[in-house]
C-alpha cells in the first residue's frame, strides 16, 4: 500500500470509529440510560451487595418528595424488579398465571409479557406470588417461581427458550413459604438453590414433621442455555437466601446460606468444600437473608433463635471468628429475609422478627458490636449509593440515611402518596428497592413505582 492509500485508509478507520461510537451513545440514550449511570440486572445489584457505583445523589428532597417518573399496578408477589439495557423485568402472580412483563424502565411502557401456570398457594397465608428477582445475562432472562418453575426466555421478546419443573425433578418437599432463592449465573451455569429429596418423600415440610431428607441437590448447576443439569452437590434443604460468588485465592468460591447452615462450594468441580452449621431448633425457622462477604469474611443471620456469625473462609474451611451463639438477649443483629449493607468497617440492617420490635441497626463488623439503633421504622430494606442508605420500611416510608458509626443520621423522609393522599406503597413493601441509572425502582404490595433519584449529569 503507498503513502496515499494508507493515508486514506487511517481516515476511513477514524470515521468509521467516530461514527459507531457516536451511535452507541445515542442507543444508551434513547434507551433511557445515563452516561454514568449502570444496570441492576440482579437481585440486590450487579454484586448482589446491595451497593451502588453511581454518582450525584440529591440528598434533600422537596416536601412532595423526589419526582415521580412513572407508577403502575402489579400482580402478587415480593419479587423485586431487575433492570438491563433500558428495560426493567418484573415477575409476579396474576390469577393462575407467573408473569413475567418487561417494560421500558424510562417510562413505563409494556413491551412484552411471558406467562406460565401457577399454581402455588402458601402454607402459612402469605400471598402466592413469585419470591425470587429476574436474572438478566446478555440475551436471557431466568425466572424462578414460587412452585420452582426454573425458566429461561429470551430478553428481546420473552420467547420461552427451556422450562424446568424443579419440585417434579428433585422430589422438593414443599416447604413454608415456597421458593425464595434467586438463581445465579457463573459462566455457563445457572446455580438454583433447589434442595431436593429422595422420591417418595412426604409432600410438605409439616407432613414430615421436619424430618426432610435431603438428596444431595441443595445447589444444583443448569447449563444456562439449554436448562440441562450439569452437577447437583451439597447435603442440604433449600432456603430462602440466594447464594453469592467470590475470588478467593486465585478460585471461584459460591457461598450459600442453605437451610441448615452456610456452604462453600467449588463451582468448577460442583463440590462441596465445607459447612458452618447455623438454624434455629424451631421448625418454622427460615434462613433468608443473604450472606455479606468482606475480602475473606462472611457474615450471616436469622431472627429466630441464634441471631448472627462471621466466620472466615480460610484454607478450605469456615473459622469462627465471633457469632451471638447463647446470647438470648442483645445479639448483634437477627435478620429476617432483609440483607445487610457493609460499609467501611461496619454493617447496617433491619434487626427483629416482627415490625414493633424492629430497629435500623449500626454493627462493627470485626466484632459484631451494636454502635447504634434506630427504632419505630419497622422492617426495612436497603440500597446503599454514595455512602447514604435507601431504605425502604415495610410501610412504605422511603428515607434517606447517612451510613456512619457516628449515629442515625436521617436525611430525608417521604410516605408517596396519590393526588388524594392516598398512601402508593401500600403494606407489605418487603421488595427490595433497585436503583439503575439515576432511577429507583421501589414496590408495596400492589404498585411500582420510578422515582428520579439521581439527576441526569
Amino acid at each position: 500500500m503507498n503513502g496515499s492509500l494508507r493515508v486514506f485508509a487511517l481516515l476511513l478507520a477514524a470515521v468509521v470509529f467516530v461514527s459507531s461510537s457516536a451511535h452507541a451513545q445515542v442507543d444508551s440514550a434513547e434507551s433511557g440510560g445515563k452516561l454514568n449511570g449502570e444496570d441492576w440486572p440482579d437481585f440486590l445489584g450487579p454484586q448482589r451487595n446491595g451497593k451502588s457505583t453511581e454518582t450525584g445523589l440529591q440528598t434533600s428532597w422537596p416536601a412532595g418528595g423526589p419526582p415521580i417518573v412513572w407508577q403502575t399496578p402489579i400482580g402478587t408477589g415480593y419479587s423485586a424488579p431487575a433492570i438491563s439495557d433500558g428495560r426493567l423485568y418484573h415477575f409476579a402472580r396474576f390469577g393462575d398465571a407467573a408473569r413475567l412483563t418487561c417494560f421500558d424502565a424510562k417510562t413505563g411502557a409494556e413491551v412484552w409479557r411471558c406467562e406460565h401456570p401457577s399454581d402455588y398457594e402458601d402454607m402459612l397465608g402469605y400471598n402466592n406470588g413469585p419470591r425470587a428477582t429476574p436474572v438478566v445475562d446478555g440475551p436471557h432472562v431466568y425466572t424462578y417461581s414460587a412452585e420452582g418453575i426454573l425458566q429461561c426466555v429470551r430478553a428481546a421478546d420473552g420467547k420461552p427458550v427451556w422450562r424446568v419443573d424443579t419440585m417434579k425433578d428433585f422430589h422438593v418437599v414443599k416447604n413454608f413459604f415456597g421458593v425464595g432463592s434467586t438463581p445465579l449465573v457463573w459462566n455457563h451455569f445457572l446455580l438454583v438453590n433447589v434442595g431436593g429429596s429422595p422420591a417418595g418423600s412426604p409432600a410438605d415440610v409439616y407432613a414430615a414433621r421436619g424430618m426432610v431428607q435431603s438428596d444431595g441437590s441443595c445447589i444444583v448447576a443448569f447449563d444456562k442455555h439449554t436448562g440441562k443439569v450439569r452437577w447437583k452437590t451439597g447435603d442440604d434443604l433449600a432456603s430462602y437466601a440466594s447464594p453469592i460468588v467470590a475470588r478467593i485465592d486465585g478460585r471461584d468460591v459460591v457461598f450459600m446460606f442453605a437451610r441448615g447452615g452456610l456452604l462453600a462450594i467449588d463451582p468448577g468441580k460442583g463440590q462441596t468444600i465445607a459447612s458452618f452449621p447455623w438454624r434455629a431448633r424451631l421448625l418454622e425457622s427460615v434462613n433468608a437473608s443473604t450472606p455479606v462477604m468482606k475480602v475473606n469474611e462472611l457474615f450471616i443471620s436469622e431472627t429466630y433463635e441464634l441471631g448472627s456469625a462471621l466466620v472466615r473462609f480460610n484454607g478450605g474451611k469456615f473459622e469462627e471468628v465471633w457469632t451471638d451463639r447463647g446470647r438470648r438477649r442483645n445479639r448483634a443483629m437477627a435478620l429476617h429475609w432483609n440483607t445487610p449493607i457493609e460499609h467501611e468497617g461496619h454493617l447496617y440492617g433491619s434487626s427483629g422478627y416482627h415490625a414493633p420490635e424492629a430497629e435500623l441497626r449500626c454493627v462493627e463488623w470485626k466484632t459484631g458490636r451494636v454502635v447504634w439503633s434506630q427504632p419505630d421504622m419497622g422492617r426495612s430494606s436497603l440500597l446503599l449509593v454514595e455512602g447514604v442508605l435507601v431504605c425502604l420500611s415495610e410501610d412504605g416510608t422511603l428515607r434517606l440515611i447517612r451510613a456512619t458509626p457516628e449515629r442515625y443520621d436521617e436525611l430525608a423522609e417521604w410516605e408517596p402518596t396519590s393526588a388524594d393522599g392516598v398512601p402508593l406503597l401500600s403494606y407489605p413493601a418487603w421488595a427490595a428497592p433497585a436503583l439503575a441509572n439515576g432511577l429507583l425502582y421501589v414496590q408495596g404490595a400492589d404498585r411500582l413505582l420510578c422515582v428520579r433519584l439521581i439527576n441526569d449529569q
